[in-house]
């Protein structure tokens, strides 16, 4: 089977033909890949910024069909379109029941042990997935039902970075109708950010990157205003009279933007984490102005998402017209062409690569 591999941290990813799959096992299905995002996450995995296990099957972010069920499944049936999820409810714990399906860990320890091989040894699936590589084993928990007529690579996205971005403004944020957003960071996930402003009725939403290209993609997907960041400051006092956003995102998972996002909020606003960042970096606050600004600081796994209704519920805005998902594809491109992907996200020419197979 061919896919993408990551053998040393740091070093660029290559492509193989080598990569086994073992049947899935009970409670597991296999899915055959047909469309999968290039996502910031699966290079942070191969820089290092994010942990992960070698050799490393990158992707998280896919589409495909299912083509085997497990001994003792009984669905979703063979021939199902799906998205697949990261972080797959099980349904039953603490935090499924509690409303919180996005920080459920059971279903992921189920699936703990290796489905990929390489050579004489296992590969890991990146988050469990592994969707670089034509086809995957996963827990039937993941592999989320969508319908037929849904294109796949419309579908791949939402499996990533619509749910995290729109989710992080509509489930985290819970951003009001004429409230003022910032939003840091208008990659493929921010981009979805500014889309969930809009779609939440934001009267300001204010777009804040270092490249030129983002901002002007950021105003095709909703942003009313940009800035880079050396102009946050003077954009809060133009569009906030100084008090500062009702709402600030952080899409980029740095400790210094984290930081300019909570200065960008208001007394009594709210600062919500969506960037996947270091578990090493540090963030200084101090304790009175934790206390005096009553500011909230919300962390946002999964865009605190059901992955069982929200995939669904972003493909009917989708068709109503009240998100563009097709507009999120820069290009489409195949196993070969993901090095030059990752590239391509750091200089900001694409929101979204498309690994289609």
């Amino acid at each position: 089977m061919r896919g993408v591999v990551l053998r040393e941290v740091g070093k660029p990813v290559e492509v193989s033909d080598e990569l086994t799959l073992r049947p899935p096992g009970p409670g597991q299905v296999r899915v055959r890949l047909r469309a999968a995002g290039v996502c910031h996450s699966d290079l942070s995995m191969c820089d290092g910024t994010l942990p992960a296990q070698l050799p490393l099957v990158p992707g998280h972010e896919g589409a495909g069909e299912v083509v085997e069920l497990g001994p003792g499944v009984s669905g979703p049936p063979v021939g199902t379109h799906v998205i697949l999820s990261w972080i797959p409810p099980c349904g039953s714990c603490f935090f499924c029941l509690g409303g919180q399906p996005n920080l459920c860990t059971a279903a992921r320890a189920s699936t703990a042990a290796p489905t990929l091989g390489l050579g004489d040894g296992p590969a890991h699936a990146a988050l469990g997935v592994g969707c670089f590589a034509e086809e995957t084993v996963v827990d039937a928990r993941a592999a989320v039902p969508i319908p037929d007529d849904v294109p796949f690579d419309v579908a791949a996205v939402v499996g990533c970075a619509v749910l995290t971005g729109v989710g992080a403004v509509i489930n985290t944020a819970r951003v009001r109708p004429g409230s003022s957003v910032a939003v840091i960071g208008c990659g493929g996930v921010g981009i979805n950010v500014i889309q969930g402003a809009a779609l939440a009725g934001a009267a300001t939403v204010l777009a804040v990157d270092r490249l030129s290209a983002k901002l002007e993609a950021a105003r095709r997907f909703g942003a009313t205003h940009t800035a880079t960041a050396d102009g946050l400051a003077e954009a809060v006092k133009e569009l906030t009279e100084g008090r500062g956003f009702d709402y600030a995102f952080e899409v980029v998972g740095r400790s210094a933007t984290i930081r300019q996002a909570w200065d960008a909020a208001r007394r009594g606003g709210a600062t919500v984490v969506v960037g996947a960042g270091s578990f090493t970096e540090q963030v200084t606050f101090t304790a009175g102005e934790l206390f005096a600004g009553e500011r909230r600081l919300l962390g946002c796994v999964y865009g605190s998402g059901d992955v069982r209704t929200d995939f669904v519920r972003m493909l009917r805005l989708w068709r109503a017209g009240r998100l563009d998902l097709d507009g999120l594809i820069s290009r489409r491109i195949t196993l070969d062409g993901v090095g030059e992907a990752f590239t391509a996200m750091t200089s900001g020419r694409v929101i979204r690569s498309l690994i289609m197979f």
